[in-house]
């Protein structure tokens, strides 16, 4: 498949980098302590902002302290976070202000796994900080779309999770999903394709300024 469009908006976790481990422990741990179940809260958290999982789990009021808490335990976890196979390459292929990342995760978190994995930190970088309502709310996207100075719908938005992948939809983007974290089974219904990894990616820039993204779906994807 092939995406023609003016800039491509990226997760980070799952599609950029592989946090998966990472934050699998850090949740885990916090829920030891605090005496709930990791399997029930690793099952919603993966491309939501900490403070709309925990808001599933934790009175109101014991939220901030949480997130907090969840924050230093990954803060911690940073030696096991890698590149996920072709994010480097395509994004130094890709021009200037023409990509940013979107993120549920925060913006002390979020530069230190991606310079843990060696992947280039974005100029522009939209955090859980940045936005009134986390994923599948689109309004992350659409902000990283403003500041570009583009219009959403001809915006690629690139995801692993559901959520994101929802948001992206929402934004009025084309959407391309990521098989790192999710079956692609998972995630075709809420994507226009699905590859293996952004390894299957080979972007250009025609003399019109347009942005094009060469897609391979791969076997298995």
């Amino acid at each position: 498949m092939r995406f023609e469009v003016d800039a491509i908006l990226f997760d980070i976790d799952g599609t950029l980098v592989d946090s998966t481990a990472a934050v699998n422990r850090s949740w885990t741990t916090w829920a030891g302590r605090h005496g709930h179940d990791a399997d029930s809260i690793l099952a919603v958290c993966h491309g939501r902002r900490a403070a709309d999982t925990l808001a599933d789990f934790i009175p109101a009021d014991q939220v901030a302290a949480a997130e907090a808490e969840l924050h230093d335990l990954e803060m911690q976890d940073l030696d096991s976070v890698v590149e996920l196979p072709g994010a480097r390459d395509l994004l130094q292929q890709l021009p200037k202000g023409r990509w940013a990342a979107v993120t549920s995760g925060d913006r002390e978190l979020m530069p230190a796994r991606l310079a843990a994995a060696g992947v280039p930190v974005p100029d522009t970088l939209v955090t859980a900080e940045d936005v009134s309502t986390g994923k599948p709310d689109p309004e992350g996207y659409l902000r990283a779309a403003e500041i570009l100075g583009v219009d959403p719908a001809r915006c690629l938005v690139v995801e692993d999770a559901p959520a994101g992948l929802k948001a992206g939809l929402a934004a009025g983007s084309k959407v391309l999903a990521v098989a790192t974290s999710h079956e692609a089974a998972e995630l075709r219904e809420h994507a226009h394709a699905v590859v293996v990894n952004l390894a299957a990616c080979a972007p250009e820039v025609q003399e019109d300024g347009t942005l094009v993204l060469q897609v391979s779906e791969s076997q298995g994807a």
